[in-house]
């Protein structure tokens, strides 16, 4: 997978042409403790990698420099000993399949013979001083060695925007990582409906779907991204994470949570009853931004434009909002004045992939994108009701919903990849008044028949 990444950018490059990428570097928590390691999502996507400190140099008709080197940290007993095994040079050849490898140590010398008899070079300035500085340097000296033959590039490319829209279309590898990463994450989701319970704590909750995570193979912390485990008037904060207040008997808890499996993201959101009923007012309001999300998923076909699901959805939270009486206009009027802004501030979804919020535009020329098989995106609408906003009927206030799950665009319907995880009224209760324990083996198939008691 990871050289076929490779092949597609060496597409964009034309002889002569050589390209650096910079993997991501080990980052200090406090004193003598590192954070987690995760590599750099681009550096990821070409070559695999899980070492801090690579470096990769691509060459297309470069005389003299092998099509690909990776340059990796060399292997090292002593410092093992204390941090882990190293592939060293050897290692990446055998493993990942590189056709040249090198030690990190020889990057330097090696990349400045390169960059001697390249013409252009694609290279993101500003990712790193170091390198830059390298970059910046050599240059200078090929330009003081002129009466020697040599002489600096004559180009230099961004090679960010063609990474972003190649890793926009996922393949079918891909694609099989990501549903394994929605499976897991659907578990974990399953769990919570199933444990929570007034007098828990928000971080229990969030501890259950981060053991989950962990328990199926999610790397590192486990999560995709920190976790979302707001109750009751918590929703109606977008990107709350304290995660650290009690759930009251009679409120909703909103989960936004998603596991990172071999890099890839699922990105679910649920809201659900914490004591495993929904309230009418709350049902109502449900029920409004269900019809929205369907609508949003239903557009996301291909040949529409990205755009369309967020209309569709605003277009069904208009109306709903209308419907409840929070909004005193028509449905024409709320949507031409946005009023419906108050309680639904942001858009209907993102990409997802590498990273949650995954690269690629969208939009081009300054229209909407139209939507191509193998994208996939978020479709997540919401509404937000503060408990302290007394401009809409008291039996509404404090409640916020959103329900999200990620979308494969296909050339048919949508392939709602977490669909594994209930969402209507009745399959959510039920899901809460299911006997869930631990959480089961995925091989267990959790949704078949019988498995909701």
């Amino acid at each position: 997978m990871f050289r076929r990444h490779r092949s597609a950018f060496l597409e964009h490059m034309a002889d002569g042409d050589l390209a650096l990428f910079l993997g991501a570097s080990l980052a200090v928590r406090n004193h003598d403790v590192d954070y987690p390691f995760r590599q750099d999502s681009t550096f990821w996507y070409l070559t695999g990698c899980p070492e801090p400190d690579s470096m990769l140099m691509l060459a297309k008709g470069v005389e003299g420099v092998p099509e690909e080197t990776l340059f990796v940290l060399p292997r090292d007993p002593a410092k093992e000993t204390w941090t882990g095994r190293r592939m060293g040079p050897e290692g990446a050849t055998e493993h990942l399949g590189f056709a040249a490898a090198q030690s990190r140590e020889s990057f330097r010398e090696t990349a400045a013979k390169a960059m001697a008899q390249a013409d252009r070079l694609w290279y993101r300035l500003g990712a790193d001083a170091r390198l830059d500085d390298f970059v910046r340097d050599t240059q200078n000296d090929l330009r003081k060695q002129a009466r020697l033959g040599l002489a600096p590039m004559e180009e230099m490319l961004d090679p960010g925007p063609v990474v972003d829209e190649l890793r926009l279309f996922k393949s079918e590898d891909e694609l099989t990582l990501m549903r394994r990463a929605a499976a897991i994450s659907a578990e974990a989701h399953l769990l919570g409906m199933a444990q929570v319970k007034p007098g828990m704590y928000e971080y229990e909750l969030e501890a259950l779907y981060h053991y989950t995570f962990r328990r199926h193979g999610c790397a590192d912390s486990g999560w995709a991204y920190p976790s979302i485990v707001a109750g009751g008037d918590n929703a109606n904060i977008l990107h709350y994470t304290n995660n650290d207040q009690i759930f009251r008997d009679g409120d909703l808890v909103l989960v936004d949570a998603g596991g990172e499996y071999q890099g890839y993201a699922a990105d679910i959101t649920r809201t659900f009853p914490v004591n495993g009923h929904f309230s009418d007012p709350q049902k109502a309001v449900y029920e409004v931004v269900l019809a929205a999300q369907l609508a949003g998923i239903d557009a996301v076909r291909a040949g529409n434009e990205y755009h369309e699901s967020h209309t569709r959805a605003v277009q069904e939270l208009a109306k709903g909002l209308v419907d409840l009486g929070i909004v005193q206009t028509s449905v024409e009027e709320c949507l031409e004045s946005e009023s419906y802004k108050r309680w639904y501030m942001h858009n209907t979804g993102h990409w997802i992939g590498l990273d949650v919020h995954d690269c690629g535009a969208y939009r081009h020329d300054g229209l909407s994108r139209p939507l191509e098989p193998g994208m996939v995106l978020t479709i997540e609408p919401g509404l937000y009701i503060p408990a302290a906003d007394d401009t809409v009927p008291e039996e509404f206030r404090g409640i916020g919903v959103r329900i999200e799950d990620d979308i494969h665009v296909t050339g048919g319907d949508p392939e709602v990849l977490t669909a594994a995880v209930v969402k209507t009224v009745a399959d959510v209760e039920a899901a809460c008044a299911a006997t869930r324990l631990m959480p089961p083996t995925l091989e267990d198939a959790p949704l078949a028949s019988g498995a909701l008691t």
